[in-house]
């Protein structure tokens, strides 16, 4: 399985984490003025067999100083965490990838869990239940069903014995998924997307009664929880905390998205030319100019990095009426986001395709969203259910929405197969395509950690 970062977010949505080039100065989040904050995740998140966008994790999570102006005072404990260049090390502890990998984990489990139910309570015969691909590092057997965990982490698939040479089960056996009608076998098919589904809605559910919904609340500005040293903006006189309210005496707005894309673009088109910036500290207002440092591309940086000036809050439901009201509303804004973002990718396919991150970025992201905030790990795990399942039923080989398009194809020719040789060749080569672009993901993610740079 691969994980997909969406480029281009919506604009209607608020995006809570924002995946950019993590070595870049100034990233950027979105914003909406007050919304719930897990409607923005689906816009930025995406787990998939697909590709998007880029790499590197931006999360600024600061609040407190709630008597002040903006919920963002001077002393506070400004707490950020970033994956620049996916820095596995430097997590707290190992329990954040644990968790990260066991939520994975659960989603695939999930996932073959709906197409083996769906064929066991037809009394279909299936053969094999697997997490992963490749050579199987443990398995066991159990009423005629090998389960086992396998090399790479890639997805998992169930087998069933139809063209299996060693099953003794005859060949025109009415309960072999071939010899189904099409309704059974399209609902053996798209079981794992319908489990899925149902996943993230219990996932938001169980949120919503444990932890309440976070809700934010926008502010005039940008944040300014970091600056790098000797940037620019440290050389200039701007500090962790500040508040930039205007750049060369235009107010910035409050909505995050656009504040933020306003200040990086006067920033980009001023290398060496003086930026004069509004800047909130504590109570005061004062004036800063800043010179940005020149880019290679002759673009201009300052070394900070920005979020929205915004206030977090959890709302919680007053009954279980309202907890079914505050889940479905989540779920389908979710499910609306996330595909919109996936439109998104698509028709961007082409800057995309070649940005696409796999199991060490799920991780990756994962355990940093565990780090920082136990909560988000609930949104994170229903973003990733409904990424997949809208994944999963692209007519692609290896996809199970590509084997729905053959039994629609045979439907459409009136009940008459492809050819065996040539379905299972389609098949294999969509897995094998799979796994080979898996293994490469590994590879090139894993030499992305920092550590392991360091060591070369």
């Amino acid at each position: 399985m691969l994980i997909t970062f969406s480029s281009s977010p919506p604009s209607s949505s608020f995006s809570l984490v924002r995946f950019i080039n993590s070595k870049s100065p100034i990233s950027e989040l979105g914003l909406k003025p007050r919304t719930h904050v897990s409607k923005s995740l689906s816009s930025s998140i995406c787990y998939s067999f697909c590709s998007s966008s880029n790499i590197g994790f931006h999360y600024k999570n600061q609040f407190f100083g709630e008597k002040s102006r903006c919920p963002h005072g001077k002393g506070g404990n400004f707490r950020s965490w970033a994956m620049a260049g996916f820095d596995f090390w430097g997590l707290e502890s190992a329990q954040s990838v644990m968790e990260a990998a066991a939520v994975l984990t659960a989603i695939i489990v999930v996932h073959e869990s709906g197409h083996f139910l769906a064929a066991y309570l037809q009394g279909i015969h299936v053969s094999k239940f697997a997490v992963g691909f490749g050579p199987i590092l443990a398995k066991f057997n159990a009423n005629n069903v090998e389960y086992s965990i396998r090399a790479f982490p890639l997805g998992g698939f169930v087998g069933f014995p139809d063209n299996d040479p060693e099953s003794d089960i005859p060949v025109d056996d009415e309960n072999l998924l071939k010899n189904r009608p099409i309704l059974d076998r399209v609902l053996v098919i798209s079981a794992g997307v319908i489990a899925n589904i149902i996943f993230a809605y219990v996932i938001i559910f169980v949120q919503v009664l444990s932890v309440g919904l976070p809700v934010q609340e926008a502010f005039p500005g940008v944040l300014v929880p970091e600056v790098r040293a000797f940037s620019a903006a440290s050389r200039d006189g701007l500090l962790p905390g500040d508040i930039i309210l205007a750049v060369n005496g235009i107010e910035l707005p409050q909505s995050g998205s656009s504040a933020i894309s306003e200040l990086v673009d006067v920033i980009k088109r001023s290398p060496k030319r003086n930026v004069l910036l509004k800047v909130g500290r504590g109570e005061k207002d004062f004036k800063i100019r800043v010179t940005p440092d020149e880019n290679s591309d002759g673009t201009g940086r300052i070394g900070v990095q920005l979020s929205p000036n915004i206030k977090i809050s959890k709302v919680r439901p007053k009954n279980l009426l309202e907890a079914y009201n505050f889940a479905g509303n989540e779920f389908w804004g979710l499910s609306f986001n996330v595909l919109d973002s996936l439109k998104q990718t698509f028709l961007n396919f082409s800057q995309s395709a070649s940005k696409v991150s796999g199991p060490v970025a799920i991780i990756a992201v994962g355990a940093e969203v565990a780090r920082s905030n136990t909560d988000g790990l609930f949104q994170f795990a229903a973003i990733l259910n409904l990424n997949l399942a809208v994944i999963n039923l692209l007519p692609l080989p290896a996809l199970d929405g590509g084997s729905l398009f053959l039994i629609l194809l045979e439907a459409a020719r009136g009940g008459r197969k492809l050819p065996l040789e040539l379905e299972q060749r389609i098949m294999s080569s969509g897995i094998m395509l799979v796994i080979l672009l898996g293994l490469f993901l590994i590879v090139r993610d894993t030499l992305n950690l920092d550590f392991i740079k360091e060591l070369l």
